[in-house]
C-alpha cells in the first residue's frame, strides 16, 4: 500500500515513537477494507512499536483506530488517509505515541482542562486541502484529553452517511451528533467554540496590552509583509488577523510565487507565520476588527470587545469570495452551494453541477470537475469567457461540459433540504431558464473585507480603501496594503511587496510624528 519512497521517511518518523501504539482495525469485505487492511500492516512492519489488530467493533466499516493497548483508541479513521489526509495520519501515530505536539503549552492545558464528553466526526475528501487542519487539530484534542474522540469520514467512501446527514460541503465537523461547523478551523478555533469562557478571557487580555507603534489588522501577505518590515524597525509591533494566512489559506496551487517553481496556499500561509515569529511581533489570531477610532492613538475595537491602541494602524484585511446574491443562495450555503471545487468536488461524484464565472478560477474549476461529476453547466454573464485561451481550448475538449453566455443567474432552487437546481435569464432573448442539478460552485471573483471602515476612511465604489503611493489613507496615520486596497492586481507577490511599502510608509509617518512632537 506504501510507496517505496515514503516507507523509509515513515519510518524514520515511528522512531520517534516514545511509547507502544496499536492500530485496531473494523472491516468489511470490501476492496477499501484489503486497502486499509495492507497499509495499516505496512505501518506495523515499520516499528516494532506498533501492533495491529482486527477486532474492531467501529459502526463505520471499513475503517481503523490508533490507540495506546489497554486504552479505547480515541482516533478514527474511516476511510484510507492518503493524499492530503496522509500528514494526519503520521501526526496521529507519533502524537499517540508520546511525541509532543508543537503547540503553545497554553493551547495544551486548555484542552487538558475541558470539561464534558466531545466525539467529533470529520467529513473529508481526500482532495481537501482545508480538512487536515481541521482532523489533525481534533486528533491532538482527542490525544490530550481522554474525554474527547475525533473520527475522519471520507465523504467519498461514506456516501450513505454523507447523504442522511446533508453533507454537501467538507470539512464539516459533528459534535456528539449534531451539526458544529464547517471549513477550515484550528484548534484554537475549536476550542473558542467549546471552551464558552474562551472569548471574555482573551478579550481582557488584549484590552490590557501596552500601547503599540504599529499595529497590523490583518494576517495575509499583505500584513505579514508589514509585520516584519515594521519589526526590523525596533518598534514595538502587533498584528490581529480573524485568521493568520487570509485567502492563501484557500489556495491550492501557486506557481506564480517569484523563486518558488510550485508550493499550496497552506504551506506558504505556515510559512509566513513562522517568518513573523522570528521577530518580536505581538500576534493576535482569531480576532476581527469591529471599528477603527481615529485619534492621536488610534483605536482598533475587536468583535470580543477588545479595544487596542497604536500610534499607526496598518488596514491588512484582505478580500472574500464574491458571492451571487440571488434569491436562495444563502439558505443553501453549504447544501449544494460551494466555494471550493477542489474541497467539495469529490461529494458530487456522479451528479450535475453548474459553475458561476467564464474567469480562469471558473474555468480551471469546470475542467476539475469534469474529471468527477456526471455534467458541468458553465454560466457567464457576459458573451465572452474571459479566461487564458488555453484553458478555453482544454474545456471545448470536454464532452460533458456546456458552456452557456450572456447568462445572468436569478435563483438558487432547492427542496429545502439541498439545491436542486438554478435558475438564468438569457440577457439577449430575456427567456428564463431552469438548469436542474446538484451543486453549484461560484466562482466570480472577490470582494474586499471592509464593511467595518464605512465611514471612517475613504472607500472606492468597490469598497476598496483608497491609497496613495505610500499606502497612505484619507486618515493621518492609518496606511494600508493588499487586496482589500484600490491596487488593481490582486496578486500575492503584489500584496506582499504592498505591505512592506506601507509599513514603511507608516514608519516615516512615525518618525515625522516624533520630529514634530
Amino acid at each position: 500500500m506504501l510507496d517505496a519512497n515514503i516507507k523509509p521517511q515513515l519510518k524514520a518518523y515511528l522512531e520517534k515513537l516514545q511509547r507502544p501504539i496499536e492500530l485496531v482495525a473494523s472491516m468489511d469485505d470490501s476492496a477499501k477494507a484489503a486497502d486499509i487492511r495492507a497499509l495499516i500492516l505496512d505501518i506495523a512492519e515499520l516499528s516494532d512499536k506498533v501492533t495491529v489488530r482486527e477486532d474492531g467493533a467501529a459502526p463505520q466499516r471499513p475503517s481503523f483506530a490508533v490507540g495506546v493497548p489497554g486504552e479505547a483508541p480515541r482516533i478514527h479513521f474511516a476511510g484510507v488517509p492518503m493524499g492530503h489526509e496522509f500528514t494526519s495520519l503520521v501526526l496521529a501515530l507519533l502524537q499517540t505515541g508520546g511525541h509532543p505536539p508543537k503547540v503553545d503549552a497554553a493551547v495544551i492545558e486548555q484542552i487538558k482542562a475541558l470539561p464534558g464528553k466531545f466525539e467529533f466526526e470529520t467529513f473529508i475528501s481526500l482532495s481537501c486541502h482545508n480538512c487536515p487542519d481541521v482532523v489533525q487539530a481534533l486528533n491532538l484534542m482527542a490525544v490530550l484529553n481522554p474525554n474527547v474522540t475525533s473520527t475522519m469520514i471520507d465523504g467519498a467512501l461514506f456516501q450513505d452517511l454523507v447523504n442522511a446527514r446533508q453533507i454537501m460541503a467538507v470539512p464539516t465537523v459533528f459534535l456528539n451528533g449534531q451539526p458544529f461547523g464547517q471549513g477550515r478551523m484550528t484548534v484554537e478555533e475549536i476550542l473558542a467554540k467549546v471552551d464558552t469562557g474562551a472569548s471574555a478571557r482573551a478579550a481582557e487580555a488584549i484590552s490590557a496590552k501596552d500601547d503599540f507603534d504599529v499595529l497590523v489588522v490583518g494576517g495575509g501577505p499583505a500584513g505579514a509583509a508589514a509585520a516584519i518590515y515594521a519589526a526590523r524597525k525596533g518598534i514595538r509591533t502587533g498584528i490581529v488577523a480573524e485568521r493568520f494566512g487570509g485567502q492563501v489559506m484557500d489556495t491550492l496551487g501557486i506557481e506564480n510565487f517569484i523563486s518558488v517553481k510550485e508550493t499550496e496556499g497552506p504551506k506558504l500561509a505556515k510559512a509566513l507565520e513562522e517568518h513573523v515569529k522570528q521577530y518580536p511581533v505581538d500576534v493576535m489570531n482569531l480576532q476581527r476588527a469591529a471599528k477603527l477610532v481615529p485619534g492621536g492613538l488610534i483605536e482598533v475595537q475587536l468583535d470580543n470587545g477588545a479595544t487596542l491602541r497604536s500610534k499607526s494602524v496598518i488596514l491588512a484585511t484582505g478580500a472574500r469570495w464574491r458571492e451571487m446574491n440571488v434569491p436562495g443562495e444563502k439558505e443553501y450555503k453549504a447544501k449544494g452551494v460551494c466555494f471550493c471545487p477542489h474541497c467539495d468536488g469529490p461529494l458530487f461524484k456522479g451528479k450535475r453541477v453548474a459553475v458561476i464565472g467564464g474567469g480562469n478560477s471558473g474555468v480551471e474549476a469546470a475542467i476539475d470537475l469534469a474529471g468527477i461529476v456526471s455534467h458541468v453547466t458553465l454560466l457567464e454573464f457576459a458573451d465572452t469567457l474571459r479566461a487564458d485561451a488555453v484553458l478555453q481550448t482544454k474545456l471545448a475538449s470536454l464532452s460533458n461540459v456546456t458552456v452557456i453566455k450572456s447568462a445572468q443567474t436569478t435563483e438558487v432552487t432547492g427542496d429545502g433540504q439541498k439545491v436542486n437546481g438554478i435558475r438564468y435569464k438569457d440577457r439577449i432573448s430575456g427567456e428564463v431558464h431552469l438548469v436542474e442539478l446538484e451543486g453549484i460552485f461560484v466562482q466570480i471573483g472577490l470582494l474586499p473585507n471592509t464593511d467595518w471602515l464605512k465611514g471612517t476612511v475613504e472607500l472606492s465604489p468597490r469598497g476598496e480603501i483608497e491609497i496613495d503611493a505610500r499606502g497612505q489613507t484619507s486618515v493621518p496615520g492609518v496606511f494600508a496594503a493588499g487586496d482589500c486596497t484600490t491596487v488593481p492586481y490582486k496578486q500575492i507577490i503584489i500584496a506582499m511587496g504592498a505591505g512592506a511599502t506601507a509599513s514603511l510608509g507608516a514608519f516615516d509617518h512615525l518618525i515625522r510624528r516624533s520630529v514634530s512632537a
